[in-house]
């Protein structure tokens, strides 16, 4: 669906400044909600990392908004927790003290996403009465707020694989399907919003330009869709050198597994090594296109974002690449999981300015 003064009927009442304002409240509101799921992205990398994800054993939408308000409650949940496998294989008798510790960062990332959703619902509302938004976008909108939904109820999918029998990590494939979903949430909206704040479009570089940054925008998703699998795995605390790996360009045992599909998500060594390879696949390609961008002499919002994909995908890889060589610290790890989401908005803004004229 276009976007043009159909969405914001002030302009059709004659009121183009009217109109001009409520783009930009609009746009502004969804950017807002962006930012907000890029920080939840983060939180999520920080709860892995630290194995917080598992700490809290219900799924309570409404009555989980509050902590635990009485030691009988701290109790309760901790014995809950105690049931696991991760305690008793990981944190057996780390008390009640260690069991907050974890308990905290979660309750945070589930609290986050509880507000993503007030903070999308509420101004919806209001905006749509007040016709601040026009009856072809409302929809639109409806639709990514229940999606929003939707991805709860994936992340709570995603916990309870954690809760199986030997397992100490949550699997890798809920993990990557919680992720995709956020990411398509994230991308979604993000899109929306810059067409509602720039819905003319106007053709601008050349077409092996636009081509150059659709093929960004595709490498730069499977990069983080692979990354997933990494941090599924826990493959990052492989293989802790780099260029080479066990002294090898493709590690020794890549295809161990049968049928060899299966290596590509459940074998450590060759889902460390597709991440690489993708990474630095996608690291030439992006700087190709901001080479790209500057013979073709794009100006305005394309420049910019050409500038900031270039500089964000040099530093996500010399991210990568320290987090791998300090074998994974939290903090770095968390940071390369946040970057990597600001490299796809590079991408996406960039593919978003160079559009074509319909």
């Amino acid at each position: 669906m276009p976007f043009d003064d159909r969405n914001f009927p002030a302009a059709a009442a004659g009121a183009p400044d009217a109109a001009l304002r409520n783009r930009r409240l609009v746009a502004t509101w969804l950017f807002s909600v962006c930012a907000m799921i890029w920080v939840m992205i983060a939180l999520g990398g920080a709860t892995r990392l630290t194995g917080s994800g598992l700490s809290i054993m219900e799924w309570a939408p409404l009555s989980g908004t509050l902590p635990p308000l009485s030691e009988a409650e701290w109790q309760r949940l901790y014995g809950l927790y105690q049931q696991i496998p991760q305690y008793e294989l990981l944190n057996k008798g780390f008390g009640i003290d260690g069991f907050k510790q974890i308990f905290w960062l979660e309750w945070t990332h589930r609290l986050w996403g509880r507000l993503i959703g007030v903070v999308f619902l509420l101004p919806l509302i209001v905006l749509a009465v007040r016709g601040a938004i026009g009856r072809h976008l409302v929809p639109r909108l409806a639709l990514l707020f229940a999606l929003g939904g939707l991805q709860g109820a994936v992340g709570w999918f995603m916990v309870a694989s954690g809760f199986f029998p030997d397992s100490t990590t949550v699997s890798p494939y809920r993990l990557v399907v919680h992720l995709t979903l956020a990411l398509v949430l994230y991308v979604a909206i993000l899109w929306t919003g810059l067409s509602v704040l720039r819905p003319v479009r106007v053709l601008s570089g050349t077409p092996g330009l636009r081509r150059l940054v659709k093929l960004s925008v595709v490498l730069v998703s499977l990069t983080i869709l692979a990354g997933g699998f990494v941090a599924g795995l826990r493959a990052g605390l492989d293989y802790n050198t780099f260029p080479l790996m066990d002294g090898r360009l493709v590690p020794e045992g890549y295809a161990r597994l049968v049928p060899f599909l299966r290596n590509l998500t459940e074998n450590v060594a060759a889902v460390q090594f597709d991440h690489r390879l993708l990474a630095t696949v996608t690291a030439l390609v992006a700087l190709a296109t901001l080479a790209a961008g500057l013979r073709a002499r794009v100006t305005g919002l394309a420049l910019g974002a050409l500038l900031a994909l270039g500089v964000a995908v040099a530093a996500q890889y010399a991210l990568g690449v320290a987090t791998l060589l300090l074998v994974v610290p939290p903090a770095l790890g968390t940071a390369h999981q946040a970057v990597a989401v600001l490299v796809l908005t590079a991408a996406i803004v960039s593919l978003h300015a160079l559009r074509r004229v319909s």
